[in-house]
């Protein structure tokens, strides 16, 4: 698939689009400069099904899974979701702020979801990342990174890194080094 971010900066061009309405404006004046990777399975260690839509959008059905009565009143979103497939959906324009990482710091700065853009790969801290969703994460990576150019290798990180106390994902299983390997930056 050929990708492109719209000259806006606000779309990627070729992702599948669903609106997720857990967004609002960055600060004024913010720049963005960070990327963050999360992994998300719904539910928990099993993939597919169409939950994740449903999560973002505020329309999950906490009786079609026990642990989803568990997150029902969560109001989270990201602005690109890769499904084992490689298959991207987008839920929130980049130019505004993703409601992704949550209570967060990076490099002594605290909201990472001002600064940042958020994105979600489908998986859990138990199983190995697909080689379909490496290879759609690096070209969107270097989408991103030559739009926001203040976005260099230092300036990507996964949800551990900005919420340690919180959060495990993207997970041991996604290989960050492999990752920046594949990056021609």
């Amino acid at each position: 698939m050929n990708y492109k971010i719209s000259k806006d900066g606000a779309w990627l061009k070729g992702a599948r689009t669903v609106l997720s309405p857990n967004c609002d404006a960055r600060p004024l004046n913010t720049d963005i400069d960070l990327l963050v990777i999360h992994g998300i399975s719904l539910p928990p260690k099993e993939y597919g099904g169409g939950y994740i839509d449903e999560f973002f959008t505020n329309t999950l059905d906490p009786d079609a899974h026990p642990y989803f009565m568990e997150i029902k009143e969560l109001r989270v979103s990201s602005h690109l979701f890769i499904d084992r497939q490689g298959i991207i959906t987008q839920y929130v324009p980049f130019n505004m702020r993703a409601w992704h990482a949550g209570e967060s710091s990076f490099d002594g700065r605290i909201n990472c979801n001002d600064y940042s853009i958020g994105i979600e790969l489908e998986g859990c801290d138990e199983d190995a990342y697909c080689d379909n969703q490496y290879s759609v994460l690096v070209k969107i990576t270097e989408l991103i990174c030559q739009r926001w150019q203040k976005i260099k290798k230092d300036r990507i990180v996964g949800h551990s890194d900005v919420a340690p106390d919180r959060k495990t994902d993207p997970g041991p299983f996604f290989d960050m080094n492999y990752y920046f390997s594949l990056l021609k930056l």
